[in-house]
């Protein structure tokens, strides 16, 4: 045995005297926290975006009530066991109404979401990547497109393509394309100068083959990490769109017209509006959580 071995025994010896003494233990020594553990704002976001996927998914499996037929003599009833969210004007179930309206609104969500990054992506790969005269003008395209606010522009289209919840979708998501397209632009310039993507032009691999094998995948961390920020960003267009009226036409539950359908019973049953509300909050608040974690996990 080495002469430094009595000494280390020594040492272990004395942290568990340590221990006993209720000193606090070395740093090296200290157990680390589960991730989750440290970030318990994150597990809450993450969580709060499941079980809204999970609604949208199994909505029987959270409510056996129907979300069209009401019972009348139910009416207007508060919160309670047996309505966690109360009625609404004809005795409908609301919790079923918010479970079930969760599958129009995510659709409409993930729709508008995958319009703008496809469409985004590759505007701005080919902008980013051609340059020149073809980068200018599709680059000023997209100003054209930053300049008019989002919801103004959904509207816009919204008239042209006319009302439902596809059109609806389609309307957001061509809102977001600007977006993707001028981080997908900023990346691909960043990652083109790299050495590797020099390197493998030079040994003549094809201009498609250095863009989607090479530069594609390099590029696209802080547009995924964007594409989760504008799911929260679109849930809330759709809802709007909806509460304006321009979504699934009645009794079709979205989130948006069940908000807009309480407007009229705001100062007697404050949960017709408030309880919906509330659950598009929780659901933008935590997508923009999970959104900034990506970022700073991709920058």
């Amino acid at each position: 045995m080495s002469r430094e071995a009595p000494e280390a025994v020594l040492d272990v010896l004395d942290i568990g005297e340590r221990y006993r003494s209720g000193a606090k233990a070395p740093a090296g020594t200290r157990r680390t926290l589960p991730a989750w553990a440290r970030r318990p704002d994150l597990l809450v976001a993450a969580l709060v975006i499941l079980l809204v996927l999970a609604w949208a998914a199994f909505p029987s499996l959270f409510t056996s009530q129907s979300p069209i037929d009401g019972v009348p003599a139910d009416r207007l009833q508060g919160p309670s066991a047996a309505h966690l969210f109360g009625t609404d004007h004809l005795g409908r179930d609301l919790f079923s109404r918010v479970v079930h309206g969760s599958r129009l609104t995510l659709q409409a969500t993930v729709l508008a979401v995958l319009i703008g990054l496809v469409v985004g992506t590759l505007i701005g790969l080919f902008s980013g990547f051609v340059r020149g005269v073809v980068d200018d003008v599709l680059m000023r395209t997209m100003d054209v497109l930053l300049s008019i606010p989002a919801l103004l522009l959904s509207m816009a289209l919204i008239t042209a393509l006319g009302f439902g919840t596809v059109k609806v979708a389609i309307a957001v998501g061509i809102g977001t394309v600007a977006n993707f397209a001028r981080v997908m632009r900023s990346e691909v310039l960043k990652v083109s100068a790299a050495v590797y993507v020099e390197a493998a032009r030079a040994s003549g691999v094809r201009t498609t083959g250095v863009l989607f094998r090479h530069v594609l995948p390099n590029a696209a961390g802080p547009v995924l990490a964007l594409s989760a920020l504008e799911f929260g960003v679109a849930v809330l267009a759709v809802s709007s769109l909806s509460f304006l009226g321009f979504g699934a036409p009645p009794p079709a539950p979205e989130w948006g017209s069940l908000v807009a359908g309480g407007r009229d019973y705001l100062a007697t049953s404050w949960w017709l509006t408030t309880l919906p509300g509330l659950v598009v909050a929780a659901v933008v608040l935590s997508a923009n959580r999970i959104a900034r974690a990506l970022e700073r996990g991709t920058a």
